[in-house]
């Protein structure tokens, strides 16, 4: 088989730029890639990825799947897991998250939690 080569053609249109107009037309390039990429994960998350988040704020593993469980359980998943416990800390006036987010797993705080966020999106 062979293969009919047209790079020539698919390249005349890059042939009369210059290093830096080549770079500037690789960069747009790029953004029009990773752009959809970027506005699909600010709306979108999952259980693993919060679990995930918790794990780096220094939770242990059971703690993090109890918590976004509670928190999915909340209908809050979409806030962030460590929104959640950041927020709820502060209002605690808690600097120990993982204390925090110990608490809710343990304790029925969700009501105050969810005053935390009015549904508008913003908090």
């Amino acid at each position: 088989m062979v293969r009919s080569d047209d790079f020539e053609e698919r390249s005349a249109h890059l042939k009369n730029l210059s290093d830096e107009e080549l770079d500037e037309k690789f960069w747009e390039l790029v953004e029009q890639v990773v752009d959809p990429l970027i506005e699909l994960a600010k709306t979108h998350t999952s259980p693993s990825i919060e679990r995930s988040v918790l794990l780096r704020m220094g939770f242990d593993s059971l703690t993090s799947k109890a918590l976004v469980d509670k928190i999915f359980d909340q209908g809050l998943l979409g806030k962030g897991a460590g929104n959640v416990v950041f927020r709820f800390a502060k209002l605690k006036g808690m600097n120990d998250y993982v204390k925090a987010g110990k608490l809710l797993v343990k304790e029925d705080h969700w009501d105050e939690v969810r005053s935390l966020f009015d549904g508008s999106g913003k908090k």
